[in-house]
């Protein structure tokens, strides 16, 4: 019973809002106000990554322009804390409970395209952004979603499972890792080549916690954003 209930909790945590959200013409033009750019450009083509796309009902059209990248952290370790990143079970997670993100990073660094840009995956969920108001509970259609393979501490994680299955998960298991880190940073760079509206700075490449710090804590405090040049 008690991980029934924990693993209901997760999954609420993690669906969060998937509503479409319907911008203003207004709303558009204060990103910038000489062209609100509605098409993406061409998916990465000169990185190494699998291809892995998660079925259309697990995103939606686009209707806004990118402005924002969002990290998040994923694993299995509420079912398997002796496994926690099997990717076909993290897989089938998302498909199970019809959330997404457009890339995931595996501990050896490989990357997972998952969902195109031009289509807005459902990782961000409900929330605000300080300076953007206007994004409220709507943070899908204006980012791009990046997950990596990860757990973080005991207080970030008891919010999701008990702390028996926590102490059960290996320490090297914890945290992130130097290929994680690598190939995000390779990500990052070339999402920001051919996202101008995305600045390259911490107000527009940002945490899951900051969007939405009451339910979220991801990528958590073991994600050093120094590793990725912030």
């Amino acid at each position: 019973m008690r991980k029934t209930t924990y693993l209901f909790f997760t999954i609420f945590l993690l669906i969060g809002c998937t509503k479409p959200t319907v911008h203003t013409e207004k709303q558009l033009d204060r990103i910038n106000p000489i062209t609100a750019p509605m098409s993406v450009p061409s998916e990465p083509s000169n990185l190494e990554m699998e291809e892995w796309l998660l079925p259309k009902k697990n995103s939606r059209v686009r209707g806004a322009p990118i402005t924002h990248v969002m990290l998040h952290f994923t694993n299995n370790a509420l079912r398997s804390p002796e496994d926690p990143y099997d990717m076909e079970k993290v897989y089938a997670l998302f498909e199970e409970y019809e959330v997404s993100a457009h890339y995931m990073i595996d501990r050896d660094g490989v990357i997972y395209f998952m969902v195109p840009e031009e289509r807005a995956a459902f990782h961000a969920g409900k929330g605000h952004l300080l300076n953007y108001q206007e994004y409220e509970s709507g943070l899908n259609d204006y980012s791009i979603g990046i997950e990596l393979l990860a757990i973080g501490t005991k207080e970030e994680m008891l919010s999701i499972m008990p702390a028996d299955i926590y102490d059960s998960i290996s320490p090297t298991d914890i945290g992130y890792t130097d290929a994680q880190y690598a190939s995000l940073k390779i990500l990052l760079e070339d999402i920001l080549k051919r996202n101008p509206l995305i600045k390259n700075d911490r107000e527009h490449i940002i945490g899951h916690h900051e969007y939405a710090p009451v339910r979220k804590s991801d990528p958590g405090e073991l994600f050093d954003w120094s590793r990725i040049g912030y």
